[in-house]
């Protein structure tokens, strides 16, 4: 198997679900999507099978026989193996203490916004803060609730660490839009938008 898929991002979110409980993939993918909306865009079918896989042939999962639900065909349940857990502890320790650079999405937009102009960069952020803020709305909803019903904080800190970002992405966003509104942000002339070219058959 490629090393690459031992390097695939979800590994980490495989072996920590295992760490909770026995699985077969197709529960893993159903409980990770739901859990992380980050994995529901990144984690197909194939990628999830390939990496379990992979895992397994390094030796940090193992088998534990085949269970059947219902109608439904007979699926493999994994378990964490100990060398697994080791490298579950590794990656979780070498990832928490080093800030490595993360490269967004919304942060490679934000290094063009001068192509927006003024008024299209105020459109977008102001879009942008609209929706982060109903998404966070309902992120303090679905944690409030977990921990009323008893889930213990640590079980749901992932979800506390998102809601610090997202808030403060959205000061951020607010502070930009202030400084572009009063001209403490400008926009140099060559920063300006464009007309589009006209067509040939014009």
């Amino acid at each position: 198997m490629p090393r690459r898929t031992l390097d695939n991002p979800i590994v980490l979110a495989v072996l920590g679900l295992l760490l909770e409980q026995s699985s077969h993939p197709h529960q893993m993918l159903a409980e990770l999507r739901k859990r992380s909306d980050n994995h529901a865009a990144l984690i197909t079918r194939g990628t999830l099978y390939n990496t379990v896989a992979a895992l397994a042939e390094a030796g940090w999962l193992v088998s534990e026989g085949r269970q059947r639900s219902g109608n439904r065909p007979e699926r493999t349940v994994y378990a964490l193996t100990r060398a697994g857990h080791d490298e579950l502890v590794r990656r979780l320790d070498s990832q928490i203490r080093d800030p490595e650079r993360e490269f967004s999405q919304f942060l490679g937009a934000v290094t063009y916004l001068g192509a927006l102009g003024p008024s299209g960069a105020v459109e977008a952020l102001t879009e942008r803060a609209r929706r982060l803020t109903q998404r966070t709305s309902a992120d303090e909803e679905r944690l409030a609730d977990a921990l009323a019903a008893g889930v213990p904080r640590l079980h749901v800190i992932e979800a506390e660490y998102a809601l610090c970002l997202a808030r403060a992405e959205m000061t951020w966003i607010a502070s930009a839009i202030d400084d572009i509104r009063t001209g403490s942000l400008t926009w140099p002339v060559a920063a300006a938008p464009h007309p589009p070219s006209p067509s040939p058959d014009h």
